[in-house]
């Protein structure tokens, strides 16, 4: 039940806004706020600052961090670009692969994808570690029936017999370990071979490395305890690479308020879409973390309001655009790159676009380009009065579309001057006339300054019209019949135009709608996911076998949300088979159908996705899991 003394904040942290939704003590209203994400010659860190403004404004007088309330804070629900920025940047930790022997290349081969196969010069994206150390040890999958004369044999969770050929020589690893240490390395990630049917190897290391004093140890059976070597190795190396960097911003974050947190609730949005406290945010969950947050925010009113109508979410933010697809559920991935690293990881089906309000514009060789460079928050657009680059929101500032009265008043060496709309125009003034010179030269008619803006602005939206055919038609799904869903500080300004070229007929514009990634925070769900690898020829011989490890999932899952502190009456839940046809690699996430019947779900969304059955072969199992979350109480009513 909600606290009536207390305040409650959801933050997304974006690439230039940092939105703020508060609830607050005493009031049956909310307060919203946005605050540059970068602005260093005013604050350090963005959510701390705005949360610092609220419970001013709401005291009446000015309080520095020092003498902020924090025992009045009934909970802190944030998404944050930080994990994202560190993974595309490459600003991680410092980290070493531990590897089974014979397969230190493994990441750097991958699968062997090549986007530009024609391409000459092939530059592929930086490694995340620095080190590889090979570790001897080796287990060897045995046929039905098959003898391991001589040699130990274990039963791995999958239920398959495993010939133990190495153990893990461990006084040859501590010296290597060590070596670690002294060069400053801190992080690990250990990925074997079999982990994934018999992880005894790798926790062996584990505990090693531990004793040893390191720092973040990712286990690839405990990250993704799933099959394929090369997804759950990427993870795992994921995990290592940026979960100490998301350690490093929370301490941050908790101790700039000087004041402990106490009893507030710090939670984290993780890309699934469920919420997780924040000494249970990790690297590899935390991707689409900011993003996230929009989609759980238009399911929870666009979604609610459809009558069963499917729902597109376009979220134009600053920096980029982020589009997603709601039917009757939240649409999950489970194998994902980003930045040129593999995820084996539940996300939101979220296209990402560099095209948002601060993508910055550029003429050259007769042509329009849109990005993908953005202006960020500093120095930002060129109305951002800090001598910015000319931007997406310079061209909707010049055409009228944002009325400069109506925008935050947070710029300027005061934060209190509003857009300077006199300098927008004068950049586009001066590219203007550089674009009519060329069309002299062509005999053609010259441009106006609003035609010029206009023409990037339709640039802009073309390219993001493209991610929603992809998440849609690409699909199987008809666009026309969608709903568009349009939220985010830039988004409205360009709903009409990109509904126009789906053929969309309703636009949903939620009263929330710049800050609808934090709103959706507020909405969200704690959710604790649980999986297990399995090997078997789906059939109903072997559905009690499944069914058994679906119940043994739930209750792990059920008892990790009750030591939270959760009723086991506010508990949902929803458990899926990873499926694929026998025979071949692409799995299918199927959850629980109504009527039981797996192979015809699997069917329905193998003719959906890829326009074809492969009737003559069972489904083969390759994994299960549950999705486990409770049923939170929304902090207030939306109303479009």
């Amino acid at each position: 039940m909600r606290k009536t003394d207390t305040f409650r904040f959801a933050i997304d942290r974006g690439g230039t806004f940092t939105d703020i939704y508060a609830e607050i003590p005493g009031q049956p209203g909310v307060m919203v706020m946005k605050l540059l994400s970068e602005d260093p010659l005013n604050y350090p860190d963005a959510p701390r600052e705005g949360i610092r403004r609220i419970i001013s404004r709401v005291e009446g007088r000015e309080l520095s961090v020092e003498e902020l309330p924090t025992d009045k804070i009934e909970w802190i629900r944030m998404g944050t670009t930080v994990a994202t920025n560190a993974l595309l940047e490459r600003h991680g930790a410092r980290c070493t692969l531990l590897v089974t022997r014979g397969f230190r290349d493994l990441l750097r081969i991958g699968n062997q994808d090549r986007p530009h196969l024609f391409d000459l010069e092939i530059k592929k994206p930086e490694l995340l570690y620095e080190e590889v150390i090979e570790v001897n040890e080796r287990l060897r999958l045995l046929k039905d029936g098959e003898k391991a004369e001589g040699i130990p044999v274990v039963q791995g969770i999958t239920g398959e017999q495993l010939a133990v050929l190495q153990e893990p020589d461990l006084k040859a690893l501590e010296k290597q370990l060590s070596d670690l240490k002294e060069k400053g390395i801190n992080s690990l990630a250990v990925v074997f071979m079999h982990a994934y049917a018999w992880p005894e190897h790798e926790l062996i290391v584990g505990r090693l490395a531990r004793e040893m004093g390191f720092g973040q140890i990712s286990l690839s059976s405990q990250i993704m305890p799933m099959v394929k070597i090369v997804p759950r190795g990427d993870t795992a190396m994921v995990d290592a690479y940026l979960t100490p960097h998301i350690r490093t911003y929370l301490e941050s974050f908790r101790h700039g308020f000087k004041k402990n947190l106490g009893s507030c609730n710090l939670e984290f949005m993780r890309s699934d879409g469920g919420l997780s406290p924040a000494d249970d945010f990790t690297g590899s969950r935390a991707i689409l973390s900011g993003p996230a947050g929009g989609v759980v925010g238009y399911a929870m009113t666009t979604g609610a309001h459809s009558q069963g109508q499917p729902v597109i979410g376009f979220d134009m933010g600053g920096t980029s655009t982020d589009v997603s697809r709601y039917g009757d559920d939240y649409e999950l991935v489970h194998e994902s790159e980003t930045a040129g690293v593999r995820i084996q990881a539940p996300q939101l089906n979220i296209k990402t676009v560099a095209a948002g309000g601060g993508s910055r514009l550029f003429y050259f060789n007769g042509m329009f380009k849109v990005g993908p460079e953005s202006a960020g928050a500093h120095p930002g657009p060129i109305c951002y009065r800090k001598n910015g680059y000319l931007a997406i929101t310079d061209a909707n500032l010049v055409l009228g579309r944002l009325q400069p009265d109506n925008f935050p008043h947070i710029f300027g060496p005061n934060e209190d001057q509003p857009l300077d709309l006199a300098a927008s125009r004068q950049a586009f003034a001066n590219l203007t006339k550089e674009i009519n010179f060329d069309l002299a030269r062509q005999d053609r008619q010259p441009m106006t300054i609003e035609e010029v803006a206009l023409g990037f602005i339709q640039v802009a939206n073309e390219v993001m019209v493209r991610p929603i055919r992809e998440i849609s038609v690409l699909r199987g799904y008809d666009i026309k019949e969608h709903i568009l869903a349009t939220f985010g500080g830039a988004g409205p300004q360009h709903a009409v135009a990109i509904a126009q070229a789906l053929g969309i007929t309703k636009i949903f514009i939620h009263r929330y709608a710049s800050i609808l990634s934090a709103y959706g925070m507020g909405l969200a769900d704690v959710v604790i996911e649980r999986q297990r690898p399995a090997a078997v020829i789906y059939s109903p011989k072997n559905r009690p076998e499944l069914e058994s490890s679906i119940e043994e999932l739930t209750l792990q899952a059920i008892m990790a949300l009750e030591n939270q502190g959760f009723s086991r009456k506010d508990i949902s839940i929803t458990s899926y088979l990873n499926l694929r046809y026998q025979g071949t690699d692409t799995a299918l996430m199927i959850p629980t159908p109504e009527n039981g019947d797996y192979d015809q779900a699997l069917t329905a969304a193998y003719q959906r996705e890829f326009g074809f059955n492969l009737d003559c072969r069972r489904p083969a199992g390759q994994g299960g899991g549950q999705r486990v979350q409770t049923r939170t109480i929304p902090p207030a009513s939306g109303k479009a």
